[in-house]
């Protein structure tokens, strides 16, 4: 008689599981795969698909929920706020959100939710987010400065409302003809704003000091301190004074920053 191997019903069912999730695995992978090719291709739709069938196919892969957040991401237009646009956005941060919800350090997805808030105009999260890549990544310029553009973007958007109210429109350089009150108004909205914008921002250009577009809203927010002196015309002059010693340090560093460009684009095979 012929023996043939018996084995229990359960331990054939685990298995055969076993052996469809190792392909179920491989299949996700090659999905991520095609799914990168897309994307570096611009065919984001494309990536969206590829990813969300290597999602489907391992729900434990963490990669392809990355990759797929990352692909509505870039469908986000900055500034658009469509039905249609700020649905790409709404699904990358539930993207991001669930990675962050297994990882709350993962400096990828804070980088992301704070750029999407960003893009959708939530300054106020945006912030939070940055402040919290600052937190792991304490030496990244970028993160200060973006926390400092925030502020900068927020004091700006307060000056043009309490200007308007007063008939006015933005010199851009410290408002002298805005009344008591609206200036009164303009110190409650911008102090902090402008403190902190300026805390930052410079901490950006300690950490990189051709930071040129760090050094750009540094003299933008002192064009926003000059708002705040109120009849203090010396003050006014002081900040304004910082206006144009930063205007030129921006300009010299982004000159500089150019070359460096191009030298490297130069470089090419010496014979």
């Amino acid at each position: 008689m012929k023996l043939t191997a018996r084995i229990p019903v359960s331990v054939a069912l685990l298995v055969l599981l076993g052996t469809t999730t190792g392909c179920d695995k491989l299949k996700s992978r090659d999905q991520i795969n095609k799914g990168v090719a897309a994307f570096k291709n611009a065919q984001y739709e494309e990536a969206v698909s590829n990813f969300q069938n290597a999602v489907k196919l391992d729900p434990s892969s963490e990669n392809a929920k990355l990759y797929l957040a990352t692909s509505y991401a870039y469908q986000v237009v900055p500034n658009l706020l469509t039905p249609e646009n700020l649905q790409f956005a709404q699904k990358a941060l539930d993207g991001f959100n669930a990675v962050l919800a297994k990882d709350p350090t993962d400096l990828t997805a804070l980088k992301q939710v704070a750029s999407i808030d960003r893009n959708i105009q939530k300054f106020d999260e945006a912030k939070i987010y940055e402040l919290k890549v600052i937190k792991e990544a304490p030496d990244d310029p970028e993160a200060y400065y973006i926390v400092g553009f925030v502020d900068w973007t927020l004091s700006y958007k307060n000056a043009v409302v309490i200007l308007a109210a007063d008939g006015l429109t933005d010199d851009g350089a410290g408002n002298k003809k805005m009344t008591k009150g609206a200036c009164a108004k303009m110190q409650s909205a911008n102090t902090d704003l402008t403190n902190e914008g300026l805390q930052f921002l410079n901490k950006a250009v300690d950490l990189n000091p051709n930071y040129d577009d760090a050094m750009q809203y540094i003299q933008l927010t002192y064009r926003r301190k000059a708002d705040l002196e109120c009849g203090n015309d010396a003050a006014r002059k002081a900040d304004m004074a910082q206006v144009d010693l930063w205007s030129n340090k921006a300009m010299g560093a982004r000159k500089e920053n150019e070359l460096k460009k191009e030298q490297k684009a130069g470089g090419g095979v010496s014979m």
